[in-house]
């Protein structure tokens, strides 16, 4: 039953900080800086999650599962912020199942050896989901323009968000969250093995 409730509650708090990436405000005020932070807390959530699953459960395949579960949540979750008058199309798309397939990949083409999973699957995955999710970024409503778009009813017309100066250090955000999340990524795949030994 602890094993079950953890994949639950991993799950789901993936999903809140999907919600989180999806606050197109934050984009607007930060820029690349929340895309970098996000990129790597969304695959770092998605890595201990899909390797704890993978290797309790044994069957490769099953980290997609996992990714699936995320996404399923996070449609729902989505829905009720498209009730409350938010785009609906803003980081919907299931940005972790490639990312999470390639754990699968990983764990599947090593015959099932935890330490190339840990090594191989969270390298993999910690440099392949900012790239997907800036792939997602291209595709859906850009930040800056919902922002101005569906402004927040809350704050005051001064409070308006302007659009932000990038700095040089943001000038690759992509190669910045992959590097950083695919040096994480392997701490957190292991702790996800780790988890099944309690």
């Amino acid at each position: 039953c602890t094993h079950y409730l953890f994949i639950v509650v991993v799950a789901v708090n993936s999903t809140l900080l999907t919600i989180n990436a999806g606050d197109y405000i934050f984009y607007t005020d930060w820029a690349w800086t929340s895309y970098v932070v996000f990129s790597i807390s969304q695959t770092l959530m998605l890595v201990v999650g899909a390797t704890y699953y993978l290797t309790f459960t044994g069957v490769p395949g099953t980290a997609t599962y996992y990714a699936l579960i995320m996404t399923v949540y996070t449609w729902i979750a989505k829905g009720a912020w498209f009730a409350l008058g938010y785009p609906y199309d803003f980081i919907v798309t299931p940005v972790w199942l490639p990312s999470a397939m390639l754990i699968d990949l990983a764990y599947w083409a090593t015959k099932k050896n935890k330490h190339s999973l840990i090594l191989f699957g969270g390298v993999l995955c910690g440099m392949s989901l900012p790239l997907f999710n800036m792939v997602n970024l291209v595709t859906v409503a850009d930040p800056l323009e919902t922002a101005f778009k569906y402004p927040r009813p809350t704050l005051p017309p001064y409070m308006t968000p302007i659009e932000p100066q990038v700095g040089k250090f943001y000038n690759s955000p992509v190669a910045l969250g992959a590097g950083a999340g695919a040096v994480l990524s392997v701490t957190f795949a292991a702790l996800g093995c780790k988890l099944n030994t309690w």
